[in-house]
Order: C-alpha cells, then structure tokens, then sequence
C-alpha cells in the first residue's frame, strides 16, 4: 500500500471524529463509537487485521481506560449523594464565605488550588464548581469557563495521577525491547518542566477572563505567587516516586495556604459571613461543615496513607499488579493496579461517609437512579477512545506469527510526520495532543490514543529517552489544555447549573486561551530540546 494512502487511512478516524465533535455537534459517546467502526474496519480492510485482534486490542483498551473511566463512574456517584444528602450545599455556602475582598486570590484559591486539589483525588471540577461560583456572584459566562481552565496546568497530575501513570505504562511497554525501565520519578522529572509557565498563563488567563486587563492589573501578584508555589512544590514531589501521583493534591493544599497567608500580610479578612443570607446561615447549623467535607476528607486521608509510605506504594503500585491475562493479542498481561487506582478508593470513601451523611430514608434509591442517568454515557465516552488508540496501535498484527504483516496505523501516521516535518515536529505535537484532548475530553485519554504515536515519532527522529520523553509531555500537557474547549467538560459544566446550550458561547474565546497557551508550549518544547542539544 502506498504510503500517504496508509497515511491518510489512519489518519480517517481522527477526521472522522472531529468532524462529528465540531461540524454535527454529536455527543462523545456516539463519535466515539463511530470512530470506533471506522478504526476497526479500516483496520481490517487495509492493514490486514484479524477480527480477534481486533476484538482484543478493543476489549485491552476499555480495561485500560479504568484509571479514567472507572473515576468518572465512581466520582459522578460521590457528588450525585453528596448533592441529595445537602453536603455539597453546606460546602458551597462555606466557600461563598472565603476571601471576598480580594477577587484575585479568591480565583487562585478555588478555581486553581481547590479545583486541583479536588481533581487530584478524582472529584470533577466542572462539576462541583460552577454552582458555587454562581452563587459568588459569578455571571454564567465565567462559572462555566473557569472550573474547565482552572485545573489545566496539573492535568497531568489529575485522578491520581491517572495521565501521568498510563504514559509510563505505555513507555514502559514501547521501550521494553531496549531494557529500559521508567520510574515515576523519571518521567515526573520532564513532565514537571512545563509546570512554571502554562500554569502562570492559565492563573493571568483566568483574571482575564473574569475582568480583563483591569483584572489583571489588580491581581497579577497573586497568580505569580501561585506559578511559583505551585512550581516548588512539584519539583520536589516529581522526585520520588510515591509523591509523583500526589502531586496535584500536595500543589492544590499549598495554594490554598498561601493564598490564606498572602491575605492575613495584606490585611484582608480570610472569611466573610457578611453576604450569606438567612436560610443559609440557617442551613449551616444544620449541617457541620466536617460532615459535609467528609467524603472527600476520607478520600484524601486515605490516598495520602497508601501513597506516602514507601513500603505502602510500592506494594500497590509494583508489587500487586493484580493482572489481567489473556486478553492482549500478543500475550502480555494488563496492569489494573485496583487497589492503587484512586476510583477503588472513590468508591470506598463514599461508602465510609454515608453514616456521616446521615441518610434520609430514599435518599440512597435517588441518588443511584440519578447517578445510572449520569454516569453510563460519560464513563463510555472515557473508554471508548482507549479502545480507538489501541486499535490503532495493534493494527497490522498476526497472532499467529506474532510479529506485524505492516507498520501499524500509529507507526504509519509517525513514519509520515517525522518524514515530512523533520526538525519541526516537536513544535507540532503539543496541537497533536490538543486535538486529542479536544476529541476525548481527557488528558488520559489522549495519551492512551497518541502516546505511542508521539513516542514512535520522536524515536524516527533519532531523539534519545528523555527527549521522547519531553516530546510525549508536549503531546500530553497539549490534551490537558484541551479540557478549556472540550465539549463534554463545557456541557458537564453548564448541566451543573441547568444552563445547557450556554457552553456555545464559552467554546469561542476558550478556543484561542488553546491556541496561545499550545503555541507556548510547543515553543517551549523546541527551545528546550534545542538548548539540551
């Protein structure tokens, strides 16, 4: 088969897909099923692929898809019973209480500190937020559109650091016929590079979008002040290996405790009861704030206990793989990691609170009649695409003869782009992964579908590991600013505050905070390999 023809037959479902998401406006879960049927067929048809290996690459990637998937299921369940039993009330009434007096370190507190911090442990920002910031004061505009750019710079560092393992697990993999074996630590230390600068243009891009140049003229203190903690902070944690995961819980604590101290030297009140009406003043007798906080108190003490001791994470994490064998076509086994993934623990938090939730009697029945209509389309549309990538990468393969017929569809479209952008690809690939995050919804995601795509390429350019590695990272940190212009974390958003169709109008300018905020990137990404050289 001709080449650019094998190029442009793997590059199908990705046109495919982004069409459908951009021009026909089709939910996540139909595109990507859609983008499904056309990988499978085109894989079949065209690079020679068996229906079993198909199969199995497909069923690989939903169980890969877990550290995501199975978080989206497992948070949407949290939040839906905090949301019926009150708690999430009684929360939003204490955070309208914080920091009136200074919007700036008002926004770095909650959108940056609180939305990472929450992130971290696998509850969703675009969920939780938007209903508290509208209730601050906020328009519709920018409650939709800060929760979706707040937690952009630690994406990699989400769900417990879900990204951050799959790519290490997918490099793991690519470079194991070399003998080389990645740490957490190892790729912690690349990744954690791009932290300083996206993570101070994501806090000058939130005042912006709140009040413009005034804004920023007002509050340009406390967004340096929140790149620089939030940069200390990981370049210690993505030095051992057990803190790699918890950096984003870690980040989003000392951001909220600088910002608290940064108001007591300035002289400002850190909270104000003074705009909570009555019924709210009412409703916090009611319910204690503990008690409201205390599924995700659990859920941090808990992850914070498995992951700090040396000895706890490294049984979780290398020693009880708990695989799963039998379905990869080549044989090799699949690494859950169950007991370590944050949605095992999710779930276990949720369940530990419920007496302190004090439920009333059918609370428990709506709550799950709610979560059912919730949770099943979201938590496909997170696996599915893990099905895509690994069709993608499987393509081409013979189980009898165990070896590849012809380069599969992601070695193709990396034998192309390396070819035919040379020295250039590395300031590409950052818009590779914000297309893949804007077509999955998920920094994970995009990694799972492109990771070995970005490797594959940079290893055809004759980069070395931590090159690759920086060059993946680029790929990656492009999916995490993608979460600003994704359709499903926008509408997630705007259903939080029964404002539906009002995402429309965030899309647009959202779109051009990506655009600058990759092309940073990618400059960055060139600079710094051309520097190392």
């Amino acid at each position: 088969m001709n080449e650019w023809l094998a190029f442009a037959l793997s590059l199908a479902p990705v046109v495919a897909i982004l069409l459908m998401l951009v021009l026909w406006r089709k939910p996540a879960d139909i595109t990507g099923t859609v983008g499904w049927l056309i990988t499978a067929v085109i894989a079949m048809l065209f690079f020679h692929t068996g229906i079993e290996v198909v199969l199995r690459s497909s069923l690989s990637g939903l169980i890969s898809s877990f550290p995501v998937s199975l978080i989206v299921a497992t948070s949407l369940l949290q939040i839906t019973i905090m949301q019926k039993t009150g708690a999430l009330k009684r929360i939003i009434i204490f955070i309208k209480t914080i920091s009136n007096q200074n919007r700036a370190v008002s926004i770095m507190m909650i959108n940056i500190g609180f939305g990472i911090l929450m992130v971290s442990v696998g509850a969703t920002p675009v969920s939780i937020l938007p209903p508290i910031l509208l209730a601050m004061g906020y328009t519709t505009y920018t409650a939709i559109a800060l929760p979706a750019i707040g937690y952009d710079a630690l994406c990699t560092y989400a769900l417990l650091g879900a990204p951050i393992v799959v790519f290490t697990d997918i490099a793991n993999k690519f470079l194991s016929d070399s003998g080389t074996v990645l740490s957490l630590s190892d790729v912690g230390g690349v990744f954690f590079m791009f932290l300083p600068i996206v993570s101070t243009m994501i806090g000058f891009a939130m005042l912006w979008i709140v009040g413009k140049g005034k804004e920023v003229k007002k509050g340009w203190l406390p967004v340096l002040l929140t790149g620089g903690v939030i940069t200390l902070v990981a370049y210690f944690t993505n030095k051992v290996d057990n803190l790699v995961p918890l950096t984003g819980v870690i980040c989003g604590a000392a951001v909220i405790l600088a910002m608290v101290l940064f108001l007591k030297l300035s002289g400002k009140k850190v909270f104000d009861r003074s705009k909570l009406t009555d019924e709210e003043k009412a409703y916090e007798k009611e319910m204690p704030l503990w008690r409201a906080f205390m599924p995700w108190i659990l859920l941090t003490v808990i992850i914070i206990a498995l992951n700090i001791p040396k000895e706890s994470f490294n049984f979780l994490y290398r020693t009880l793989l708990l695989p799963i064998n039998g379905i990869n076509a080549d044989g090799s086994p699949i690494f859950t990691r169950a007991l370590w993934n944050a949605y095992t623990w999710i779930l276990v938090s949720t369940l530990l609170s419920l007496p302190f939730l004090k439920l009333k009697r059918g609370v428990m029945g709506d709550s799950l009649k709610t979560w059912g209509k919730r949770a099943l389309r979201p938590t496909f549309a997170a696996s599915i695409f893990f099905a895509i990538g690994t069709v993608m990468q499987t393509a081409g393969y013979d189980m009898v003869s165990k070896s590849f017929k012809v380069d599969s569809m992601v070695k193709t479209l990396a034998n192309v782009s390396a070819g035919a952008l040379h020295g250039a690809y590395q300031y590409i690939v950052a818009f590779v992964g914000l297309i893949g995050g804007f077509i999955t919804g998920s920094e994970a995601s995009t990694v799972g579908m492109f990771g070995t795509y970005a490797l594959t390429s940079a290893q055809e350019l004759s980069f070395g590991v931590k090159d690759m590695i920086l060059i993946a990272a680029a790929l990656a940190f492009g999916g995490g600013l993608a979460s600003v212009i994704s359709p499903a974390k926008l509408q997630n958003a705007a259903a939080s505050i029964d404002k539906i169709g009002e995402e429309q109008k965030v899309i647009r300018p959202a779109f051009v905070f990506a655009i600058v905020f990759t092309a940073v990137t990618a400059v960055f990404t060139g600079l710094s390999l051309a520097f190392g050289k």
